[in-house]
């Protein structure tokens, strides 16, 4: 009997994610009791989980980097699908939601991700060590694609406040997105090289180690189960949602703050997977699901966005303010001194892990 308990406690991540999607299907669409919130809540905690679990299954079968742009792709999907949801049921307060929902991913994968993967590569080796020719373009890429998005249009003048004009938009989503492509082009065919995990000897790791991939079909078994639990992250955070704006507002926060934690929500699968990935010595493949969760999150969610404005009203805002613009910057310069030597100890970990605290306290106290 004890067997048989622990045997179908191991396969919850099975089970998890079909409970979800069906606890989505009873309570779509209807306002949420306290002891509903709490039940979503927590089925949304085991589908995001689970939805680890499963990506972690797809990326060993189709190796490194592919593993990571996976769940990159899968969680961006979350962000836009989320984002999407809000700003056409949310009104004036979500005009500037995907900017900040977008920022806020930025600043958690580049400082918050990165940071702890490094922390816990140099806790446990005393140096990670990563490919600095993989890892600088990733991260030019990233500053690139958000100086366009979120930096420019505080600056232009074809439209009054921090926004593009429609022809300004659809040349950055279209600019992002081929940013974008580029940048997977490289990371998956020319130089995929570059972005395979090392040792601290400087040798490419192309395969795992001591472990037996997984058969096609568990691998096809995962992707399905994957699918199932990012609708379930979708919809029950969407149901969630107006008791965290109600919560938000309760504690006296900016509006600013709910794209934070929809950001933080997403993003928990990228970074449960990048720090078991650094435990294992794999630093590369923690910076590729750092860096390639910012790129993916701007690459894709801006043109998303642009699309989604043919039916939305209302303006888009995406121009930073003068602080975050402070942060964008430093991050930058930071995260350039922390990749070009390709080598970092806890000093670089816990910079970037303290300007993710400055970035979340100025959050909710601008």
């Amino acid at each position: 009997m004890a067997a048989k308990i622990s045997t179908y406690l191991a396969r919850w991540t099975i089970y998890v994610p079909v409970v979800a999607v069906a606890a989505l299907a009873l309570t779509w669409g209807r306002d949420l009791a306290a002891a509903l919130v709490i039940v979503s809540a927590a089925l949304l905690a085991g589908a995001v989980l689970a939805a680890v679990h499963h990506a972690e299954v797809v990326a060993h079968k189709v190796g490194e980097p592919f593993g990571s742009l996976v769940l990159a792709v899968a969680v961006t999907v979350i962000e836009v699908a989320l984002i999407v949801t809000l700003m056409i049921s949310g009104g004036e307060k979500t005009q500037s939601l995907a900017r900040d929902t977008v920022f806020a991913a930025v600043m958690i994968t580049c400082n918050g991700i990165l940071g702890l993967s490094l922390l816990v590569g140099a806790i446990r080796r005393r140096i990670a060590v990563f490919n600095p020719e993989g890892t600088g373009g990733a991260l030019a890429a990233v500053a690139t694609v958000a100086t366009l998005s979120l930096v420019l249009p505080s600056f232009t003048t074809s439209r009054p406040g921090p926004q593009f004009s429609p022809a300004q938009l659809v040349f950055a989503a279209v600019a992002s997105l081929g940013l974008y492509l580029l940048f997977v082009t490289v990371q998956t065919r020319r130089h995929r090289d570059y972005f395979l995990p090392i040792t601290t000897a400087g040798e490419v790791i192309d395969e795992e180690e001591h472990v037996d991939p997984p058969t096609a079909r568990a691998a096809l078994t995962s992707v399905g189960l994957l699918l199932v639990a990012l609708i379930a992250v979708v919809g029950l955070a969407k149901g969630v949602s107006p008791a965290i704006e109600s919560a938000v507002a309760g504690a006296g926060l900016p509006q600013s703050v709910v794209g934070v934690i929809i950001a933080l929500l997403v993003l928990l699968p990228e970074t449960i997977a990048a720090v078991r990935a650094a435990a294992r010595d794999r630093i590369q493949t923690s910076l590729n699901l750092a860096l390639g969760s910012a790129m993916a999150s701007i690459g894709l969610t801006i043109p998303a966005i642009a699309i989604a404005m043919i039916w939305l009203d209302g303006p888009l805002l995406l121009g930073l303010g003068g602080t975050q613009m402070v942060l964008l910057a430093l991050t930058v310069v930071v995260g350039t001194l922390t990749v070009v030597p390709g080598r970092a100890n806890v000093l670089q970990g816990g910079i970037h892990v303290g300007l993710l605290a400055v970035f979340l306290f100025l959050a909710a106290s601008p």
